[in-house]
């Protein structure tokens, strides 16, 4: 009776270990796709203010997925890449 008490704690306690073991694989990878949708979201918001501006010039930059990404990942670097390729470009 003590053998089944004490195998029932053992698988308790591996249960929790192997829960504990499943979150950190799943926590590092979800906090990577909340900080992208995040700076994604940032970067939209920075091509919209430049476009809002740019409006006095006869400036603009499309604003979706692929430029609002670049920008989220890159900053204002990424924004400054944005205008140059523009003004180059001129796509």
């Amino acid at each position: 009776m003590i053998i089944l008490e004490l195998n029932s704690i053992i698988v308790f306690l591996g249960c929790i270990i192997f829960l504990f073991i499943i979150g950190k694989i799943f926590i590092i990878p979800l906090k990577s796709i909340l900080k992208l949708v995040l700076n994604s979201i940032i970067g939209g918001l920075i091509i919209f203010v430049i476009n809002v501006v740019g409006e006095m010039f006869s400036f603009h930059i499309g604003l979706n997925a692929l430029t609002s990404i670049l920008v989220g990942l890159l900053g204002i670097p990424g924004a400054i890449l944005l205008i140059i390729l523009k003004l180059t470009i001129g796509v």
